[in-house]
């Protein structure tokens, strides 16, 4: 009798651990849920893992603040530069994965640096969730106009007088202005020497103020030098033209067939961030790149409009892009090479 007991009082506890186990799991649905509904309840972090004043920075901010509007808490841009990237990338990766801290990244910290770098400390693939994808953003070969070429077969042809002579500047050792120049210097056969910066807002400055004669710069800093004649564009390289700089040739079609590197902002969150919150992320940013005042924004700072893709579709970008990179390293030389 007091056997059969036991069994029954174990039989009722169990029962009873199992509707608690229930209604605790519930609880915490209903939790989330409320929670996502409320969400953001205090300021929103977004990191940039580059300096102020490069293209994913003016993003960053102009989003940032259509966001703010839209949800009623400040987005604050936080520029962490560092190590290529991998510095303020990682910093994402390891963050609560609560929507407090996001991600302006892009080409480089989430699909290029996998295959630069010997180690990072994140996993692009793993440790983000993307959010949105905002454009594609190509770069301009730009030179300070005390440079005596008006074409990029003008520039190589001089390249190739005195070779290992002229140099260019960049953002810094991986740096997508690096990369580019070193593709740029692959296929059109010539030797610059490469002058690197803490990252693509001071390179250009030095370009302009004439200490470094070349750089492939963000269209965003670079399109207000151009206009005023501080720096001379002689190609870009996106396939097609700009339509900010109508009448600047895309390397491909200016002496360099083949050539095509576009880079392409992403926001993105940690991984395991709730999906009620990731959703409505993805809704307020897709509505906000969606906006006739963010388009042609866009369109002014150089960059093309995308059409919003689908949270799988973000997914399936971003794992193509971080495979095709280890390819066009290798053929260069940077593969693994910081």
């Amino acid at each position: 009798m007091e056997t059969i007991e036991r069994r029954t009082f174990s039989k009722l506890a169990a029962a009873g651990l199992l509707a608690s186990s229930v209604l605790g799991a519930h609880a915490l649905v209903t939790a989330s849920a409320v929670r996502a509904e409320d969400y953001p309840t205090r300021p929103v972090t977004i990191i940039v893992p580059f300096p102020a004043g490069g293209t994913l920075d003016g993003i960053a901010r102009v989003v940032g603040e259509k966001l703010a509007a839209r949800l009623g808490k400040p987005f604050v841009v936080e520029n962490r530069p560092g190590a290529g990237s991998a510095t303020g990338t990682a910093a994402v990766a390891k963050a609560a994965p609560d929507g407090y801290t996001l991600l302006m990244g892009g080409s480089s910290p989430l699909a290029i640096n996998p295959a630069l770098r010997k180690e990072i400390p994140y996993d692009p693939a793993k440790d983000f969730v993307p959010l949105a994808l905002v454009a594609h953003s190509g770069f301009v070969l730009v030179v300070h106009p005390s440079l005596p070429v008006r074409s990029v077969p003008e520039l190589v042809k001089l390249a190739k007088e005195k070779p290992g002579s002229l140099s260019y500047a960049s953002g810094g050792p991986g740096s997508p202005q690096h990369i580019c120049a070193e593709i740029f210097k692959s296929m059109a056969g010539i030797d610059l020497a490469h002058v690197p910066y803490k990252g693509g807002a001071p390179a250009l400055s030095d370009v302009v103020g004439g200490h470094v004669p070349l750089v492939f710069a963000d269209m965003l800093p670079a399109l207000p030098m151009i206009a005023e004649g501080k720096v001379r564009a002689l190609a870009v390289t996106p396939t097609t033209r700009v339509p900010s700089l109508p009448d600047v040739p895309p390397l491909t079609d200016a002496g360099v067939p083949g050539f095509d590197v576009v880079a392409w902002p992403m926001f993105a969150a940690p991984a395991n961030t709730p999906a009620a919150i990731v959703g409505k992320l993805q809704t307020e940013l897709k509505s906000i790149l969606a906006t006739p005042e963010m388009r042609e924004w866009i369109v002014k700072t150089g960059m093309t409009p995308v059409t919003p893709l689908t949270a799988e579709e973000l997914r399936r970008f971003l794992q193509t892009e971080i495979a095709r990179w280890p390819n066009i390293l290798e053929r260069i030389g940077m593969a693994r090479s910081q």
